[in-house]
């Protein structure tokens, strides 16, 4: 197994069909159980355990999740209100090293990405195909369709739950 990339590396073809778009949303829709499920039960200890060698923390992942995803909440208002705006990048790594992402309680974390999530859930839900096809600039990747955001929050999701399950598996916790 892949320990940084336990369901794989992103991939998209896109553009995204309506029933590829419904199922994209169910799955940014259960983030947020998924990871409280993922994390239930686990020590002090476990949580501050890295998921991988030189990896993050468990406790850095879940408090990294609604840093992200946040910023994806922003990057489709933006996207959706102005032409083409330029987005701001930011460093995950020095993020997850502040003393928040570091030893903060993860019920906080796990608290705001539910009510973000519901949210976001509403704007997404609402959105028409014309609107999905609507981008912003990213300073790296270039021109990213909202619905290629869709699907890399999907997967950004299922990725990180997967690096707490994964690690709870090979350590045998329950």
């Amino acid at each position: 197994m892949d320990l940084q990339y336990p369901v794989g590396r992103f991939e998209w073809s896109g553009p995204n069909s309506p029933d590829d778009r419904r199922r994209l949303l169910n799955q940014i829709e259960q983030t947020p159980a998924r990871l409280r499920a993922a994390v239930e039960g686990l020590s002090a200890e476990q949580l501050d355990t890295p998921y991988r060698p030189d990896g993050w923390t468990v406790r850095q992942v879940v408090h990294h999740v609604p840093d992200s995803h946040l910023n994806s909440y922003i990057r489709f208002k933006l996207a959706l209100t102005e032409d083409e705006p330029v987005i701001k990048p930011y460093e995950q790594t020095r993020w997850a090293e502040l003393e928040d992402g570091k030893t903060a309680d993860v019920g906080i974390s796990l608290a705001l990405l539910e009510s973000l999530h519901k949210r976001w859930i509403l704007l997404l839900r609402s959105l028409s195909a014309a609107n999905y096809a609507r981008k912003f600039r990213h300073p790296e990747l270039g021109h990213v369709t909202l619905d290629m955001n869709l699907a890399l929050y999907a997967w950004h999701g299922r990725h990180h739950v997967a690096h707490i399950t994964s690690l709870r598996e090979r350590r045998g916790w329950r």
